[in-house]
């Protein structure tokens, strides 16, 4: 699985006055689209850090086309970029309950060891999953 969509209700707290919602959540909704994905596939954050990697992010690139507000609900599509390696990749499009892009995104992730905090392949039970 390359591509995968989730939904979620914008939530009073993740606007501002105007009830739009604060750029800073964007990133967020990529994390929900990411965890969500990985979480189809059968693999979760807390099962990677029991393994000994985690995935920071290195780069988050937003770019908002139209205003999300309150009680909107979205949809995250997550698309993965390319094979993981050493990074993972991400693309989203965001789009509201009149299917209007909101947002797109990108994150690229580093595969890092846990012990030693040095970067890492990419874990083959994801590879797997992924049916590389």
């Amino acid at each position: 699985m390359k591509k995968f969509s989730t939904k979620t209700r914008v939530r009073y707290s993740e606007t501002d006055q105007m009830g739009v919602v604060y750029h800073g959540n964007y990133a967020q909704f990529f994390e929900l689209g990411r965890t969500e994905w990985l979480r189809e596939l059968g693999v979760t954050y807390k099962y990677m850090e029991l393994s000994g990697i985690m995935l920071p992010v290195i780069s988050l690139k937003s770019n908002f086309l139209k205003s999300a507000m309150y009680d909107d609900v979205l949809t995250i599509e997550t698309i993965l970029i390319k094979k993981p390696m050493v990074k993972i990749e991400f693309d989203y499009k965001i789009t509201n309950q009149n299917n209007e892009l909101i947002c797109t995104g990108n994150t690229v992730l580093a595969f890092v060891n846990m012990k030693t905090k040095r970067p890492t392949r990419c874990p083959d039970y994801l590879l797997e999953s992924l049916g590389y």
